[in-house]
């Protein structure tokens, strides 16, 4: 459950990041490498297809848009370039609303809703300096997702932070808080 890092006494940039391999999936925060390596369980796979498909349909001609992972977001800090910036993640589902924060490869700035989904790598980044990122970035809302337990908890900005987490089961239905018509039936997510 450790975090995973490249090498934590030097500071990367997006432009450093664009020279590593394709191979190798790494994520950018405050320069900080860390690893993505670790191939996502099968359980993962099955709960990002099953929220990304509930996201996608009802999204089909509406103007925001679902992404599943790898789609790389730069999160550039106010006064820093592109190829400066030093922090860019892959979340696991994001949705945009604000077409012109895309690209061909990329979004730049911060997504309205994330989605991650916790494997044994990547848990404590996720709850804490994603979080922590987030949070500071103003990601409307920041789903993370437990497949072992089969709870999802729901943060959603109140002003600068984040509100009391809301936590749903499998038996659950959830209301998307960035749209106002959309509920999710987590049956149907944790088969």
């Amino acid at each position: 459950m450790g975090l995973a890092l490249r090498k934590e006494e030097e500071k990367y940039t997006y432009k450093d990041y664009l020279g590593w391999p394709d191979e190798e999936r790494w994520e950018l925060i405050d320069g900080i490498a860390y690893d993505m390596s670790p191939s996502p369980s099968v359980d993962h796979q099955d709960i990002s297809i099953a929220l990304g498909t509930e996201f996608f349909v009802y999204l089909k001609g509406k103007p925001c848009k679902v992404f599943l992972a790898p789609l790389d977001v730069i999160l550039p800090k106010k006064n820093e370039t592109e190829e400066d910036c030093q922090t860019v993640v892959q979340p696991d589902i994001l949705v945009v609303c604000d077409r012109t924060k895309l690209d061909s490869k990329r979004c730049k700035g911060a997504p309205d809703l994330i989605i991650e989904i916790l494997s044994p790598s990547t848990t404590k980044k996720d709850m804490t300096v994603k979080f922590s990122l987030y949070e500071r970035v103003g990601v409307k809302e920041y789903w993370i997702v437990h497949p072992l337990d089969k709870t999802i908890f729901v943060y959603k900005l109140d002003g600068t932070k984040y509100a009391r987490a809301e936590m749903y089961s499998a038996e659950d239905k959830i209301k998307v808080g960035i749209f106002e018509d959309l509920e999710i039936d987590l049956a149907a997510v944790f088969m």
